[in-house]
């Protein structure tokens, strides 16, 4: 199969939800060829993901420099759900942080794209390992606490989880953490696409409600459609409001969303959580992702 990546890359403004969409898109099909050159990797969350990762690099939410990622005055990103990072490859690459062809190297031996990112490898904007879940939000939880409490500056701190990531008990320490610290620089972001590995969340190890127990942990809660970008960006503007204004509250923004969506085959399946697509299906993946 000839893959081939577009050169093109995207400042980070404030965009139209048209606009945000069409680079969603192409996050998606970016996804779709790391992993079927890869021949590994993790298809469903990702592609669920997209959208959120549209805004947050390219859509004027997140301060950050791409020519200079080392920026002091950068707000920090965390995958906690490190499995997912084709998706934060795609969106940086698409953002100008590195060469899009370089998406082609996904788990290959000494990539700067391994399977979880990896700080040590050396890839712009990756702010520290992750992978084992309920550890990135606890880093990022203790990075928030460093800018609000010690240094005192502006930066605001990301985090990404997967809702199955709930089940890790360490999630709910760094949010009690976050609370009790007044953390209003820290926007934690729940994939809640009520899928993992081994099927439904509920039927896993039931996390629900999320919203009530977010509340109950000290956060101001959102819960959105994390495909629409009305909600998604109304949401990190009161995420950046609420900092601003010094409320002393953490945000949770709780993204319901659809695994593998945009592709007929792979949506609201959990058994594209950890499955890359073969020729044919990516095929079929490129051409409905449009």
């Amino acid at each position: 199969m000839n893959v081939e990546f577009s050169d093109i890359t995207f400042e980070n403004r404030r965009r139209t939800a048209q606009e945000l969409t069409e680079i969603a898109t192409e996050i998606r099909r970016d996804i779709m060829k790391m992993l079927v050159l890869a021949k590994s990797g993790h298809s469903g969350g990702p592609l669920g993901a997209s959208d959120i990762f549209a805004a947050l690099y390219m859509g004027g939410v997140m301060r950050h420099h791409k020519d200079n990622p080392h920026w002091s005055g950068r707000d920090r990103f965390v995958l906690s759900a490190g499995h997912m990072c084709p998706v934060q490859y795609a969106a940086m690459a698409n953002a100008g942080f590195f060469p899009k062809q370089e998406l082609s190297t996904l788990r290959q031996y000494n990539t700067r794209l391994q399977g979880h990112p990896g700080r040590d490898m050396g890839l712009p904007g990756i702010e520290t390992s992750s992978g084992s879940l309920g550890q990135g939000i606890s880093i990022a939880v203790g990075m928030a606490m460093s800018d609000k409490l010690l240094d005192k500056t502006d930066h605001r701190v990301f985090s990404l989880t997967g809702d199955g990531e709930l089940q890790e008990g360490s999630v709910w320490e760094a949010a009690m953490s976050a609370a009790h610290f007044g953390l209003d620089n820290f926007c934690w972001i729940i994939d809640n696409n009520d899928c993992q590995i081994d099927g439904r969340i509920r039927e896993v190890m039931n996390v629900y409600p999320i919203d009530k127990k977010c509340e109950a942990f000290g956060f101001e809660t959102i819960v959105i459609d994390g495909h629409n970008f009305e909600e998604i960006m109304g949401a990190f503007d009161k995420f950046i409001e609420n900092n601003q204004k010094g409320t002393g509250k953490p945000t949770a923004i709780i993204a319901k969303t659809y695994m593998g969506r945009g592709v007929s085959f792979m949506e609201d399946n959990f058994k594209w959580h950890g499955n890359p697509p073969n020729e044919q299906q990516a095929e079929q993946a490129l051409e409905e992702l449009v």
